[in-house]
């Protein structure tokens, strides 16, 4: 009888060198073959998915799409379907089809035909993370479940998931705050949070997620376990549970349903206890590519151009939060190649880009931005990033190394493109090497995007829309734009997701004579324009009229 591994043999996906490898590496770990093939990157989950279809003659289905499971939520407890990682989907003529990524575990489907002997159940193949977006958003969201004494659905059974490094300690090793701060962890992983507040209030204790750059407030656990909660946290992140008086900053390491997530901690004394903040960097879904970040055709062909340079600055401008740690990683993920030796210095590293040495900026033992830049001149850099240009001393050695070869990129905190200029003027920058230096400057903010599940149409006069800037055609009296109901998938916010919004002023022979010149801001405004500047409050409205992002979304971050 043919097995898992002569399925992947046959359609090719495996040699046998790499099947005996793999075998050799399941017997002194506690993984199984399919599990060892796909953490080496050998085969994909899909891959060993279709091979387990072919194999036991399930179908493998993509794309879970629930029918009428709101009939079957209420005969199908919660924790059956989290312990078992199987989730019932579908209802339709009497037969229910069960979802399992795992078709050698008879047992538990056996289980599920007795508990729902009334109808015919028909299992299908699907990844992992399908079975648990349907289980979070349905099961767990309408289905109840939730934790002993807390406000919050009962999470997956994260602590499984996690990489046990941490010591214990018997204030925060407590079933109920390990299970509270479990909860927290994964149901910010769940609902895509970028972070994640612990803030203590007189009488309250407060737990807010940030998601697609605003604030939710999603918990309020007792203020009595508040101490216990954020000593469980410190103790994760190898922090000092008995220092409560200064701040401290650590890092969480995590694995939840295959990802990678690095986690920062902040903790910061205040009157009322310690609050904690907690970003969360998706180490394995983040990926940095120009052409999915959001630019518009020309904007990205013009950034594109200055990509090509050799030698020069390229300035990306914004307020913290609007994605230009992202942008910078995509241009440097662009230029990475063996052709090119790229160095940087960031404060803090937040994601390692394989093939560039990444500097890590210590201030403390003196390790600035600019002296970490003085040293990476002396490692033979093709391309530079620099974290942030901070002081004068930063932009001199930033603008040397751009004189003497070498493409430099970094950012700085201005509302907009030209106010970059204007920021170096008052650095103490010389006109002259502004002009002779910098290619490029790049203001960018954050939209949220519409929900596709919930987004609908509505109409707006031409006319409100050139109100607003937007360069409207003189054939057309209305246009289509669209806004967000709200819905489940959404959290009933109307929107899923960020893209970005650009403005590209590019340094061309008239804003170098501008520059020179010492001028305003407004007379650096003109002048881009004329040259083709696309400002920031346009570029976000022709989201808008492309149905990416609302009319309200647009006008808030612009």
């Amino acid at each position: 009888m043919k097995n898992l591994s002569d399925i992947l043999l046959e359609e090719g996906l495996i040699d046998k060198e790499e099947l005996k490898k793999a075998i050799s590496l399941e017997k002194k770990s506690n993984l199984s073959l399919a599990q060892v093939l796909i953490k080496r990157g050998i085969v994909s989950e899909d891959d060993v998915l279709r091979a387990q279809s072919k194999l036991f003659g399930i179908p493998f289905v993509e794309r879970l799409e629930p029918l009428r499971i709101d009939e079957i939520i209420p005969i199908v407890p919660l924790k059956f379907v989290q312990k078992y990682r199987m989730v019932p989907y579908s209802l339709e003529r009497g037969v229910i089809r069960i979802a399992l990524s795992d078709p050698t575990a008879v047992h538990p489907l056996d289980e599920f035909r007795l508990l729902l002997s009334q109808y015919v159940v028909e299992p299908v193949i699907a990844r992992e993370g399908e079975i648990l977006r349907i289980i979070h958003n349905y099961y767990e969201k309408q289905g109840g479940g939730k934790t002993e004494g807390f406000e919050l659905e009962e999470g997956l059974r994260f602590l499984e998931e996690m990489e046990d490094i941490h010591d214990s300690m018997d204030l925060a090793n407590q079933a109920p705050i390990i299970k509270m701060v479990n909860v927290i962890l994964s149901t910010a992983v769940n609902e895509r949070a970028s972070d994640i507040h612990i803030e203590p209030m007189e009488k309250e204790l407060v737990v807010r997620f940030r998601i697609d750059g605003i604030m939710h407030r999603v918990l309020t656990p007792p203020k009595s376990i508040q101490n216990g909660i954020i000593s469980r946290i410190k103790i994760m992140a190898n922090l000092n549970i008995a220092e409560n008086r200064l701040p401290q900053d650590g890092r969480i390491k995590i694995r939840f349903s295959g990802k990678e997530i690095d986690i920062r901690v902040s903790c910061l004394p205040t009157v009322f206890g310690e609050r904690v903040v907690m970003r969360l960097l998706n180490k394995t879904d983040t990926k940095f590519d120009l052409a999915t970040i959001g630019f518009d055709q020309p904007t990205y062909e013009k950034f594109v151009k200055l990509l090509s340079y050799t030698n020069g600055i390229i300035l990306i401008t914004g307020p913290t939060g609007s994605g230009k740690t992202t942008t910078l990683y995509a241009a440097l993920s662009r230029l990475n190649d063996e052709t090119r030796n790229i160095i940087t210095v960031e404060d803090p590293v937040e994601y390692q880009i394989p093939g560039i040495s990444q500097v890590q900026a210590r201030h403390k033992i003196g390790l600035t931005f600019a002296e970490g830049l003085r040293s990476i001149l002396r490692q033979d850099p093709d391309v530079i990033m620099v974290g942030e240009i901070r002081d004068e001393e930063t932009a001199r050695v930033a603008i040397q190394a751009s004189l003497t070869g070498h493409l430099v990129f970094s950012t700085l905190h201005t509302n907009d493109a030209p106010s970059a200029v204007t920021r170096l003027l008052d650095m103490g920058i010389e006109p002259y090497l502004i002009t002779s230096t910098c290619r490029g400057f790049m203001a960018q903010r954050l939209v949220r995007k519409l929900c596709p599940s919930c987004k609908k149409a509505k109409s707006i006069k031409a006319s409100d829309l050139a109100s607003l800037g937007y360069p409207v055609s003189k054939t057309k009296k209305t246009y289509t734009i669209y806004e967000g109901l709200g819905c489940k998938e959404c959290m009933q916010t109307g929107y899923r997701g960020r893209t970005g919004v650009y403005e590209l002023l590019v340094v061309t022979n008239r804003i170098r004579e501008v520059i020179s010149a010492n001028p305003t801001l407004d007379e650096i405004k003109k002048v881009a324009l004329q040259e083709g500047m696309v400002p920031l409050r346009v570029a976000a409205l022709q989201k808008v009229v492309d149905g990416e992002t609302s009319l309200d979304e647009a006008l808030r971050v612009t």
